[in-house]
């Protein structure tokens, strides 16, 4: 209750988004639906409350509706991040010192911030992959309730993981310190703890689980090498989370934790850095999505170039020979016909609000732009599960962004939206924030 009251206490500092916009209609010079290829040029999107309900050929007006002249700007499908750590940034100094010197309580008032942003930057929808479980679903139901101006949320809580693997807070700890129980909460040792957690975490309110089979690059000691997860565990956490209706991403660089890991019924990798041939028909064959987060790779293989002092202690060398490999597995999945859903992994090497930079990244490993696009619209959607967000149609939220320009020319074009609106509302017009 003390989390949720400190969340509340943070939503009364910022504006609350209004309820519903009434009746729109809006005139869309250029139109990328996030479905197929086709752009389609002067088009009206009619809108009702929070939903879209028809797309019409030409400028045409409604009796009673407000109109909104995009007509010389290129209309999009509001964008989703389906790998973020929302609740999570970068605070300089000792990274250990401030793991056990920050409170939840301050996750919870910088997340109403990093959520604004995120918002902004016209990412509508966001699966958050990892957090404090309470704070992060306190968030998401601030946002929804709309005292919190934030995109839509998927939400995994905290994620699941060996004791001594990516993601057991204890790793660097002194051990009386790594003794303290909340510390151990979503450490798997075993297919009954798989089960029990997965379990709780639903009771918590997540809407998808988390799993790191492999060891990761920003945590200490552990390798990303190496699958650390047992199979078991694996199948375990897979099959109570589907059989409560829950998605599992799955965090994994080393092929045999990937491999494994899509064989077992995970539903998207997370990075999957040292995939290869073998992986990749393997994604197809079980129709698993890859979720490349090009970004974080990026960022941290440039601060542990320039400022490895900021990282924790092994994770400069882990990032030096990782992220190289990123781009090449992304253009290889690609080239071999995999899914790709557009992700960051953002939690403070890039800033929240920054998440569109991926967008260059993907294009420069051989994506093509409008393949980049459908990854954080129609794609994304498909891996959150929804057919409310994630492309411009009837039926399905009244979630649009707009740029200047052509974004299938010039893909950093999104990284300056130009106009935002979530559910009908307008929260950025002619780029400035209307929050």
């Amino acid at each position: 209750m003390r989390k949720l009251a400190c969340l509340a206490l943070a939503a009364t500092m910022l504006a609350s988004v209004p309820a519903y916009a009434g009746d729109v209609v809006v005139h869309a010079g250029r139109l990328i639906d996030g479905a197929g290829d086709a752009v389609r040029e002067k088009v009206s999107i009619l809108i009702h409350d929070d939903r879209i309900t028809g797309i019409e050929a030409g400028f045409v007006t409604r009796p009673g509706a407000a109109v909104v002249d995009l007509s010389d700007k290129t209309v999009l499908p509001g964008l989703i991040d389906t790998h973020d750590h929302i609740t999570h940034g970068f605070h300089p100094g000792d990274p250990i010192r401030n793991a056990v010197t920050r409170s939840d309580f301050q996750h919870a008032i910088d997340a109403t911030a990093y959520a604004r942003a995120t918002l902004l930057a016209g990412f509508t929808s966001v699966r958050d992959c990892g957090g404090e479980t309470a704070v992060v679903v306190a968030l998401k139901r601030e946002i929804a309730d709309g005292a919190v101006p934030g995109p839509r949320l998927w939400v995994a809580g905290s994620p699941l993981g060996p004791t001594g693997g990516h993601g057991d807070a204890a790793n660097g700890l002194n051990a009386e310190i790594a003794e303290v129980p909340y510390i151990a909460d979503n450490l798997v040792d075993g297919a009954d703890d798989a089960r029990r957690i997965v379990r709780r975490l639903h009771r918590e309110g997540v809407d998808l689980i988390k799993i790191m089979p492999s060891g990761g690059v920003m945590s200490i000691g552990d390798n990303p090498d190496w699958q650390l997860m047992t199979d078991e565990e694996i199948k375990a956490v897979v099959e109570t989370a589907h059989a409560l209706g829950m998605k599992v991403a799955a965090h994994a660089h080393g092929k045999q934790a990937i491999d494994h890991a899509i064989t077992l019924g995970v539903d998207s990798i997370e990075h999957g850095s040292f995939g290869d041939a073998g992986s990749y028909k393997l994604y197809k064959q079980y129709g698993t999505y890859l979720v490349p987060t090009m970004l974080v790779g990026d960022k941290v293989y440039q601060r542990a170039k320039t400022h490895p002092e900021q990282l924790n202690p092994s994770t400069a060398d882990k990032a030096l020979h990782v992220a190289p490999v990123l781009r090449k597995n992304l253009h290889d999945a690609y080239l071999a016909g995999v899914k790709i859903a557009f992700g960051t992994d953002t939690f403070g090497m890039s800033a929240h609000g920054e998440n569109a930079q991926e967008f260059a990244l993907m294009v420069d490993a051989g994506m093509k732009p409008m393949d980049a696009i459908r990854a954080a619209t129609g794609v994304a959607a498909e891996l959150l599960g929804s057919k409310d967000v994630g492309r411009i149609e009837a039926g399905r939220f009244a979630d649009l962004v707009a740029v200047d320009g052509d974004p299938l020319q010039d893909v950093r074009r999104l990284e300056k939206m130009s106009f935002v609106m979530k559910g009908g509302v307008v929260v950025k017009q002619s780029g400035k924030s209307a929050l």
